[in-house]
């Protein structure tokens, strides 16, 4: 594993020297074995370049680079450099929360300044042909910051009133909520429509395509 870097410059200079490189080229430098498939190994490639760039958070509820409050996201992509997917953030909190603000919530915190890292993913490309994009360092503007605010808030109103069930993939606009479990029977505590508790998946806040594909476009200049 490479030691964490010392400074936002650092970081950065030791991404960009990754761009072009294959996920087989960086795996190989790292001693790691490529997947065959993702299906089981979902954050491999997020977990491939936190070695390589030597992000020691793990799975905590804390910034990837804590000492340069930096997160980490790389960004499957296809050769127009539209994401492909949505980007997890975070675990959802849903006991607990009464009080919480945006400003004191673990996504707040890992969306406050995010190191992206596009990724060349179209599905001809085997796991270890795809390549990496031009990595940037990127914080939400005044007007992205409002809209993932809003969201939170919405989602977090519904998850305190028990109506947790209610929310789908089309609530909110930036941000999805959407389960977050290695299986079915991964349940977890959360509030009953009569406060009582209840058992259900685990859910995660997503960023939904549309947001990031406007990320890239600005930083990349195309439409």
């Amino acid at each position: 594993m490479s030691q964490p870097p010392l400074s936002q410059s650092e970081l950065l200079t030791a991404a960009q020297a990754l761009s072009g490189l294959t996920l087989a080229q960086v795996a190989h430098d790292n001693n790691i074995q490529v997947p065959e498939s993702l299906l089981r190994n979902k954050g491999w490639i997020g977990n491939l370049l936190e070695i390589a760039l030597g992000a020691h958070a793990g799975s905590k509820p804390t910034q990837d680079f804590p000492e340069l409050g930096i997160e980490l996201k790389t960004i499957p992509i296809d050769s127009v450099g539209k994401p492909l997917e949505t980007t997890f953030v975070c675990v959802t909190p849903l006991m607990s929360i009464t009080g919480l603000q945006w400003s004191q919530s673990n996504i707040a915190n890992k969306l406050s300044k995010v190191l992206w890292v596009p990724i060349l993913s179209e599905k001809r490309l085997a796991i270890g042909e795809r390549q990496i994009g031009t990595p940037f360092l990127w914080q939400p503007s005044p007007q992205q910051t409002y809209l993932l605010q809003q969201d939170w808030e919405e989602i977090m109103e519904l998850i305190s009133i028990g109506e947790i069930d209610a929310i789908t993939g089309k609530t909110g606009q930036v941000l999805q909520l959407r389960p977050k479990a290695a299986n079915s029977k991964a349940l977890t505590n959360a509030i009953g429509r009569d406060g009582q508790p209840i058992k259900t998946l685990p859910r995660g806040f997503y960023l939904k395509i549309p947001f990031t594909h406007d990320i890239l476009k600005q930083q990349f200049g195309y439409n």
